[in-house]
C-alpha cells in the first residue's frame, strides 16, 4: 500500500525517515500535495503493507493511504482515525 505522510516539524520528517530507514522500508520526503494540510510543509511518501500502527511515531500529523490517486486518511494524531 502506497503512504503518505505528514509531519509537524521538518525534524519530525527528518527523524521519521530515519526511523523507516532503520526498518529497511524505502522513504522519500518531498513537499506536501496541496490537498494536505501541513505545518511544516514536509510530506513522507513510502509503500508499506504492514500494520500502519508499527511505523506511526509521535511526530507524525497524518497519514493517507493512497489508491488509485485518490487519498484516504487513515491516521489523525488529533483524532487517532483507524484503518
Amino acid at each position: 500500500m502506497d503512504y503518505t505522510a505528514t509531519f509537524y516539524t521538518h525534524s519530525g520528517a527528518i527523524k521519521f525517515e530515519r526511523f523507516m530507514k532503520r526498518k529497511n522500508i524505502q522513504v522519500t520526503l518531498m513537499p506536501v500535495p496541496r490537498k494536505f494540510s501541513s505545518n511544516c510543509g514536509i510530506a513522507a511518501k513510502l509503500k508499506y503493507d504492514g500494520d500502519i500502527r508499527d511505523i506511526i511515531i509521535t511526530d507524525i500529523e497524518k497519514i493517507f493511504a493512497i489508491e488509485e490517486e485518490k487519498s484516504r486518511l487513515v491516521y489523525d494524531s488529533e483524532m487517532d482515525v483507524d484503518e
